[in-house]
């Protein structure tokens, strides 16, 4: 896929992303709350047998976002937290994942939300919520390029030609990662709390829409199967906090 060289963002959207980036570790999950909970969660097609295979559909896809963070993080890392709030790069990578789409994370970002849009399922939350986290990340993304031209000229501009901004282009990606070693101790120490805020979400998602339309009693090995899990979430997070405490998962760039 060929981009065309200093295609710049209008500069109001540079600003709105730099403003969501600066802002977005309380905006995004106080947005989310809003939906979740501001509307009410709805059966598909007021069926609790196809809504439970929406569920299972909504939770693959977030599954697969989480899985496609899990393999860039794993294979290279990049600063995606900036530095004092702002949009912050030491180096231009375009290795791994990277050289395949521009924004491997936030693609996955964007499937996690899809995915617990479907298990929330109410209309308003898909007509509120696609719009704004899709404008919101097309922001940011224009921010980020804003600086990245500017930091690294032409060597971004060449880099944006070859590798496409959004889709994956899956050619050759294992020669990519071929020789680079997977830190999953990294993965770990980088995305546990983000794991477990959506999947705790989506066990919370699913427990209220089954309250919502049935009783505990007529649900109750449902119920209780979600309980377990979430409880297993819970312990999952508690030990990888410990370990990420106690130094255990420092990786060899922090040693």
């Amino acid at each position: 896929m060929t981009a065309v060289a200093h295609d710049s963002a209008p500069p109001l959207l540079v600003r709105y992303g730099n403003f969501l980036f600066k802002y977005r570790n309380a905006l995004f999950p106080l947005t989310l709350l809003a939906l979740f909970f501001g509307f009410r969660p709805t059966y598909a097609v007021g069926d609790p047998e196809i809504d439970a295979l929406s569920d299972a559909a909504g939770v693959l896809i977030a599954l697969a976002g989480q899985s496609l963070r899990v393999a860039v993080i794993g294979y290279v890392y990049i600063i995606r937290g900036g530095k004092n709030a702002r949009i912050y790069a030491e180096d231009l990578v375009t290795g791994g994942f990277f050289a395949h789409c521009r924004n491997p994370l936030y693609a996955g970002n964007i499937l996690v939300l899809l995915g617990l849009f479907l298990i929330h399922n109410n209309p308003w939350v898909y007509a509120l919520g696609i719009p704004f986290f899709f404008t919101a990340y097309a922001a940011i993304v224009a921010a980020e390029e804003a600086y990245l031209r500017s930091k690294f000229g032409a060597a971004y501009d060449a880099y944006t030609r070859d590798v496409p901004r959004w889709v994956p282009r899956l050619h050759g990606l294992r020669e990519s990662i071929a020789g680079m070693r997977f830190n999953w101790r990294r993965v770990v120490l980088k995305e546990y709390g983000s794991t477990f805020a959506w999947s705790a979400t989506a066990i919370v998602l699913m427990a209220r829409q089954t309250l919502l339309y049935s009783s505990y009693q007529e649900r109750a090995g449902y119920m209780n199967a979600l309980a377990a899990t979430l409880g297993v979430l819970v312990l999952s997070y508690g030990l990888a906090r410990y370990l990420k405490k106690t130094r255990r998962l420092r990786t060899q760039q922090q040693a």
